[in-house]
């Protein structure tokens, strides 16, 4: 057989929708101004006044809150109130408001919303959105100085939450697969391109041990050492991984159709199903739905399973073909065909005919080595995702879809994503609830993990279509993406119909919560009026902590 193996290495500023309101706030204080008595406490006229204008208003916006206030302002408030076997603290914590305000360059006042979130498992399926009766916010949205010092706040309420009873992502069992990627040593290491954090989530049970899955790591331009410590890094957190040095007389393409033969002659490729090429930036976000699927597939014959780009270009470009960022899916008696036929399929003419006019693509010498020597086509799974699209990514991410796998999410050219902490929620609320949308009763919706939206004018819209954030590339007529996504509504960027905070981080915490932090900043480019001016004139961070159904 072709393709030898070689030895492992091991060791809320909206302006016009309250003109009407500060009008009217400012004329019920000038009323109650003149029978103003000198024992009335003036704040707290001001603010009741205030109170009884906005509840006339049909919308609700963000950006009129109030000054969070000072210890010395404030008299008889509680610290802390408690929720089931957990305590909720809404304190101003000033030394993580001033990281926040330094990593994430806000400005030094800022507007801020702690909310916790009550997960309530129960027997029900997946919906795309979930309509809550709650309201999201509690009150006001507090503006906050990250230079002065807060009295104690009181929580409100948690929003309760009805999520299914998915599995957890530390329970997966993914014995059944090995995974193959090539890429460079440069690109393992550095923290823009880096895929530890990702794999330490689809590959482990999350706290330190293997989840049975094995990933066969061929890195090109590493030296021995560079090589004990790419095998250093995965072991040490969890990872059941062999790191192997790539042939840098091959090109891309043919290293990439490598990673078949060298997986299929591995040793512990007895033990396996699914042999799957993909890169270094493809993600898996709901492994039990991945196995689940599979384990309706005949792994005992020949199979080739993958998904087309979504955009229509890509496939008159490069063919009918599994494109690898998605993940490619070979049962084991595919993969013995590939492993037979390999140096057949990495000739001078097979490497010139896979060059579509970008280059020669190893996507299309491993569809060629298939079909070419087989009576083999693609099985397309469409819960996988190539992510061939340019733009702002929210339109697919807010979509309230379970996808099978993502990709392309690093930046560059395609967009910038941050899966790692979005699935961090899994281990709260079950792998179902990871993109989940919660439409609360004020016109705020949740995609759990992504963003924070609100709707100043409602949600008139329909949920079931992609909002058209994104575009297809290097040639978009508008209809590029229709086959695979659908025709997408309108974006609403620009309009003055929504305004997001996006998801910089999340953190799971010794009591069992995790805690997501999401930003808005002031001048993003989305987030306007009609003419042109800013919806916002205040940086903003909300910050959700959900606790789990004990």
């Amino acid at each position: 057989m072709g393709g030898t193996i070689s030895s492992p290495h091991r060791c809320f500023s909206m302006r016009n929708p309250f003109a009407r309101a500060l009008l009217l706030t400012l004329a019920m204080f000038s009323v109650s101004w003149i029978f103003l008595r000198s024992d009335i406490d003036v704040r707290s006229a001001l603010r009741k006044t205030a109170a009884s204008a906005r509840e006339v208003m049909s919308q609700r916006p963000l950006g009129f809150g109030i000054t969070a206030e000072t210890s010395a302002e404030k008299h008889g408030s509680h610290a802390q109130s408690s929720n089931a076997s957990r305590v909720m603290i809404c304190d101003y914590d000033i030394e993580r408001l001033k990281k926040w305000k330094e990593q994430y360059h806000l400005q030094d006042t800022f507007e801020y919303t702690k909310r916790y979130v009550q997960v309530r498992r129960q027997n029900i399926t997946r919906k795309s959105v979930t309509k809550l009766g709650q309201d999201f916010l509690a009150g006001e949205v507090k503006v906050v100085d990250v230079n002065q010092q807060y009295a104690a706040e009181t929580c409100p309420e948690p929003l309760v939450v009805p999520v299914p009873q998915s599995p957890f992502p530390e329970t997966v069992n993914a014995s059944e697969f090995m995974f193959g990627v090539s890429t460079t040593y440069k690109r393992f290491v550095d923290p823009r391109t880096s895929p530890i954090n990702e794999w330490s989530y689809w590959l482990t049970d999350g706290k330190g041990n293997s989840n049975g899955g094995k990933l066969v790591l061929m890195l090109l331009d590493a030296s021995e050492s560079e090589l004990g410590d790419a095998y250093s890094k995965l072991t040490s957190r969890g990872i059941d991984v062999d790191v192997y040095r790539s042939d840098p007389s091959m090109i891309m393409a043919v290293r990439y159709l490598t990673l078949v033969p060298q997986m299929y002659n591995h040793p512990e490729r007895v033990n396996k199903k699914w042999l799957v090429v993909c890169d270094d930036d493809t993600f898996f976000p709901s492994f039990h739905a991945l196995a689940d699927k599979f384990a309706e597939y005949d792994h005992e014959r020949p199979m080739y399973i993958g998904t087309f780009s979504e955009d229509v270009n890509n496939i008159q470009r490069h063919g009918s073909q599994a494109f690898g960022g998605a993940g490619v899916f070979l049962s084991v008696p595919m993969a013995e065909i590939v492993a037979e036929k390999y140096d057949t399929c990495r000739t001078e003419d097979k490497i010139r005919e896979s060059n579509s006019g970008w280059g020669p693509q190893g996507d299309i010498l491993l569809r060629k080595c298939i079909y070419e020597n087989s009576e083999v086509k693609l099985t397309l799974l469409n819960d996988l995702w190539q992510l061939d699209l340019l733009g702002d990514p929210s339109g697919f991410y807010e979509s309230g879809i379970k996808p099978l796998s993502l990709h392309h999410y690093r930046g560059g050219i395609w967009h910038t994503a941050h899966p790692w902490h979005y699935t961090k929620v899994a281990h709260v609320c079950g792998e179902d609830c990871t993109l989940q949308r919660f439409q609360t009763a004020d016109n705020f919706i949740i995609s759990n993990g992504f963003s924070v939206a609100y709707y100043p004018w409602g949600i008139d819209f329909d949920l079931n279509q992609f909002e058209a954030t994104f575009h297809a590339a290097p040639e978009n007529k508008g209809w590029n993406l229709d086959y695979k996504m659908g025709p997408q509504r309108p974006s609403l960027h620009k309009t003055g119909r929504k305004i997001s905070w996006d998801l910089k981080e999340a953190t799971r915490n010794e009591d069992g919560t995790v805690s997501q932090v999401y930003v808005l900043k002031h001048y993003d480019w989305r987030w306007k009026n009609p003419d042109g001016t800013p919806m916002t004139e205040r940086d903003g961070v909300i910050e959700l902590v959900w606790m789990p159904d004990d």
